[in-house]
């Protein structure tokens, strides 16, 4: 297998498309770098897609896809904790739980009330490559 490349520039714009609300978008760029992936990293980065597809789910009313993407998307991203790639994979994980933990309880109806929380939707850090003194979180 080949090694991950982190330097590229398709990560950077999935991030910054996911942390600017852009799920739809997030998901077209990351879902075109990780087409091309062999490295072991590949299932992280699809599990990053189906975060930004659960988040674009929830917002748009479809709770089922929502809540089927989170799972899933947390599956594929946990045997990647606590950081891949400089993205602090452990506190994406743990927004993201924030994020669904109301819609991945049991219902005894479907949970239309529910709505995406604004306050809670997660973003995407990355911790500092000492390096790089341009770094900002």
């Amino acid at each position: 297998m080949a090694p991950c490349n982190f330097s590229d520039p398709r990560i950077d714009e999935g991030i910054r498309l996911f942390n600017a609300r852009e799920f739809f978008d997030c998901h077209d760029v990351l879902e075109d770098f990780w087409g091309e992936l062999t490295c072991p990293e590949r299932p992280f980065f699809q599990g990053l897609i189906q975060a930004a597809v659960a988040l674009f789910h929830f917002e748009e009313g479809n709770l089922g896809g929502a809540r089927r993407m989170s799972v899933s998307s947390r599956a594929y991203m946990r045997p990647f904790t606590p950081v891949l790639g400089r993205i602090n994979v452990e506190r994406l994980l743990a927004e993201l739980d924030a994020c669904f933990a109301e819609l991945c309880q049991p219902h005894q109806a479907y949970p239309n009330h529910l709505t995406l929380d604004s306050a809670l939707i997660p973003m995407i850090h990355r911790i500092p490559d000492l390096n790089d003194n341009s770094y900002s979180d």
